[in-house]
C-alpha cells in the first residue's frame, strides 16, 4: 500500500496542475481552440482579445462552463486507487528495468510529441501512451497486427490518411504517426468528453466503449469517473490501460525519487532531401560514411529500405548532410533534379 505521504503528493500534483491551469487561463498562456459552447476569447501572448459574452445572469455560468471544459481538456486528472497502485508496484518491481529503459528511450521523441500535444491543447500526459503502446519503438508490431510507435491497426491508420502499401507504411513514421495518433485521441475526447474514456477507446475501439457506456451508465459521457464504472466490462488490457497510464505518469514525474536511472536518448533530429524513387537507403548510408541502420532508423516507414519507385519522396538524412546526399543521389540518377529545400 502507498504511504499517506505518497497519496498526499498525488493530491498536491493534481492541485498544482489545476492552479497552473487557472494561471494559464488568466495570464493568456497557450492557445484555446474550439469550444463546444460556441464563441470564446482568443488568447495570444499576454493579452486576451475580447469577444461578445452572453448578457445578464448567463455570463458567469457560461464562463465557468467554458473554463471547466478547457481545464479538463488540458490536464489529465491524477487518481489513486488499487488498480493504479498495482501498476506502480509492478513498474517499480519486476518490470523496473524495462520501464527504466523505456523512460530513457523517451528522449528520442518526447520533444517532438510534446510540441504536437501543446499545439492541440491536449494533456501533456498523453505522451506516455506511446510508452505504454510500444516503449517508443517505431518498429513495434503486435500479435493483432497493430504497428508502429502508436500501434495503429490498418483500418484506423487508413481512416486518418496514413499510407500503407508495398513500399511505405507510415504507421512506422514517428512524425506522421504521432500527428494522426494525437488527432485520433482528440477526436475520441470530442466524442466522450473524458480523457480516461478517450484513452480506453484508443486501446479497444470506440464501439466497445460506447456499448459499455450504454449498457452500464445509461449512455452517460463527459466524466472520467465513468471509466471506473465500466472497466470491469471491458477487456482486461483496456481495464488496465488507464491505471497504467496514471502509474507511468506519476513515476515518470518522480523517477529520481524512486531511484530510476534515466539517461535520455539523443532526440530524433534530421534534415531531408527530395529523393527519386528506387533509392537504396544502404547505398545512401555508404556514400555518407554512416551505417545503414542509421538511415533505416531515420526512415522506418520505408519497409523495403528503398524509396518508393516512380515518385519523388522526402528522405530523412542526418543533420548537416543535405548537400552530400544531393550530390550522391545526382550521381546515381543523372538528369534527375533534386532539392534539399
Amino acid at each position: 500500500m502507498f504511504k499517506r505521504e505518497t497519496f498526499n503528493e498525488l493530491r498536491r500534483v493534481r492541485v498544482t496542475a489545476l492552479c497552473g491551469s487557472l494561471i494559464g487561463v488568466f495570464a493568456g498562456w497557450g492557445h484555446i481552440d474550439s469550444s463546444p459552447l460556441g464563441n470564446q476569447p482568443s488568447w495570444t501572448g499576454n493579452h486576451v482579445v475580447p469577444i461578445a459574452l452572453p448578457e445578464g445572469d448567463n455570463v458567469v455560468p457560461v464562463a465557468l462552463a467554458e473554463m471547466d471544459w478547457e481545464l479538463r481538456r488540458g490536464h489529465l486528472p491524477m487518481e489513486l486507487n488499487e488498480a493504479v497502485e498495482s501498476w506502480v508496484l509492478r513498474l517499480t518491481g519486476d518490470r523496473r528495468s524495462v520501464f527504466e529503459y523505456a523512460l530513457s528511450r523517451a528522449g528520442l521523441y518526447s520533444d517532438m510529441i510534446r510540441t504536437k500535444i501543446r499545439e492541440r491543447g491536449m494533456p501533456a500526459e498523453m505522451l506516455y501512451l506511446a510508452l505504454i503502446e510500444s516503449d517508443f519503438h517505431t518498429d513495434a508490431r503486435s500479435r493483432a497486427l497493430a504497428s508502429g510507435m502508436w500501434q495503429f491497426m490498418e483500418p484506423t491508420a487508413r481512416l486518418y490518411g496514413l499510407r500503407i502499401d508495398a513500399y511505405v507504411d507510415q504507421r512506422y513514421d514517428p512524425v506522421r504517426a504521432t500527428d494522426d495518433a494525437l488527432d485520433h485521441l482528440s477526436d475520441l475526447y470530442q466524442q466522450y468528453g473524458s480523457w480516461y474514456l478517450a484513452a480506453a477507446a484508443y486501446n479497444v475501439g470506440a464501439m466497445r466503449v460506447t456499448d459499455a457506456l450504454l449498457r452500464y451508465t445509461d449512455g452517460h459521457k463527459g466524466d472520467d469517473s465513468l471509466f471506473w464504472e465500466i472497466s470491469d466490462h471491458l477487456p482486461s488490457e483496456t481495464a488496465n490501460y488507464v491505471p497504467k497510464l496514471l502509474a507511468v505518469t506519476y513515476l515518470a514525474r518522480s523517477a529520481e525519487r524512486y531511484g530510476f536511472e534515466v539517461t535520455p536518448a539523443d532526440p530524433y533530429q534530421y534534415d531531408f532531401v527530395w529523393s527519386p524513387g528506387g533509392v537504396d537507403l544502404g547505398e545512401v548510408a555508404h556514400s555518407l560514411g554512416i551505417t545503414a541502420e542509421q538511415m533505416y532508423d531515420l526512415n522506418p516507414e520505408f519497409i523495403r529500405n528503398t524509396t518508393p519507385p516512380g515518385e519523388i519522396y522526402a528522405l530523412r538524412i542526418p543533420v548537416g548532410m543535405a548537400s552530400q546526399v544531393v550530390a550522391a543521389l545526382a550521381s546515381q540518377n543523372p538528369g534527375t533534379r533534386l532539392a534539399d529545400d
